[in-house]
């Protein structure tokens, strides 16, 4: 954990992966996450694989360096503990739907009143509009942002990403959001309102390339970018397994279309030119998945990486904590939580040179903070 953030205090009501995510990253950073959660906990607690009685492996992979309490906000009491909370806080975050936020008494207005500097975070299944206060998760945002389309298996059917990417990218969004709000705050003096729609993050992600013809105009005919819709474009099989083989730069493909024999194809303007290149790219990825059952692919990424042409083994999820360069880098670390006992987990994805570091947190049990945090809001029980 780093102390970017130190001294920031963030009032989190967000459950399952969305805003848990974006509160974890600025809580690595050093900000002070309260986790506030209904008396049942957050739901994602549930998600296996867990040990018996215990949280899921997801919700502990999203809590880290986080405090825990749990609050009835039907309850008078319980609600006077929360605004307590939002008046020593610089950002509230949560993830419900505008009517019910608002039903509770925490929508912005609400919220603003009590601390009128708050820093207001906002995570949506959509932005303002038709579908604006409609129930979202994962699967329906990667459905109606074309991901699924897009993942689309041999028949042409519709396929979800194998992980909750929608949710994730909303998250990243959140958390530039609350940096920036942050930020704006320490300029201005003022608190601001900020919305972070998980279809709007996920279509404007996916667009920036798949927008292509219709970038334009008029539009173009053009469908997707094209390298990313070859056929071709996929993991190689080897003698014994499968590599990544990524020239992109003129200069890689000379290299390696020169490494396969290819050198007259190397040195002509279908491969030097980067227009012609695009163009013709099925064919190059197609003289690429010839070439690759010829070595094993300890003999490819030897090969391709002496001749500085990008590549990468396949691995598999489960092999990561032993892949050497993870595994050299100190990425993969371990802790002991006071009720789940040895965790591991992955190290924060930021690195500095001149911050001050502190050993990171296990996710907190529920409501395992409670009396140290009404102790500093000078309450008991």
């Amino acid at each position: 954990m780093f102390d970017l953030l130190k001294g920031v205090r963030v009032v989190d009501l967000s459950t399952v992966v969305l805003g848990p995510y974006a509160t974890q990253l600025v809580a690595d950073m050093g900000a002070d996450v309260i986790k506030v959660e209904t008396m049942a906990g957050d739901v994602f607690r549930a998600a296996r694989p867990g040990r018996p009685g215990g949280d899921g492996a997801g919700f502990l992979n999203l809590n880290r360096n986080k405090r825990s309490i749990a609050l009835d906000l039907t309850r008078p009491d319980d609600k006077r503990i929360l605004d307590r909370l939002v008046a020593s806080a610089d950002v509230f975050v949560h993830n419900m739907r505008e009517n019910a936020a608002r039903k509770l008494g925490l929508d912005y207005a609400a919220i603003k009143a009590v601390r009128p500097d708050i820093v207001y975070c906002a995570a949506r299944g959509f932005g303002r509009g038709l579908f604006g206060d409609e129930p979202a998760y994962d699967d329906c945002i990667q459905a109606a942002s074309g991901l699924a389309w897009l993942n689309e298996d041999a028949n042409g059917e519709p396929r979800f990403v194998r992980t909750v990417m929608c949710d994730k990218v909303a998250g990243l969004h959140l958390a530039f959001a609350i940096a920036a709000g942050l930020a704006s705050r320490g300029r201005t003096g003022e608190g601001c309102h900020v919305e972070t729609p998980m279809y709007e993050a996920m279509a404007s992600f996916l667009l920036i390339e798949q927008l292509s013809g219709q970038s334009f105009v008029p539009p173009l005919p053009d469908r997707g970018y094209g390298r990313l819709n070859s056929p071709g474009r996929r993991p190689y099989r080897t003698r014994d397994g499968y590599v990544t083989i990524m020239p992109y730069t003129a200069a890689q493909w000379q290299r390696f279309l020169r490494l396969v024999g290819q050198e007259e194809l190397a040195s002509s303007q279908e491969v030097t030119s980067d227009e012609s290149r695009s163009r013709n790219i099925d064919r190059l990825y197609g003289l690429v998945a010839q070439a690759a059952p010829k070595r094993t692919s300890t003999e490819w990424l030897e090969t391709l990486r002496a001749a500085d042409i990008p590549c990468a083994p396949v691995n598999r999820l489960e092999d990561l904590p032993a892949e050497p360069h993870l595994a050299g880098s100190g990425y993969f670390r371990t802790m002991t939580h006071p009720v789940e006992g040895g965790l591991m987990y992955t190290a924060p994805p930021f690195a500095s040179d001149t911050a001050r570091q502190t050993p990171d947190r296990p996710a907190p049990s529920l409501d395992a903070d409670r009396a140290a945090i009404l102790a500093e809001l000078g309450l008991s029980e």
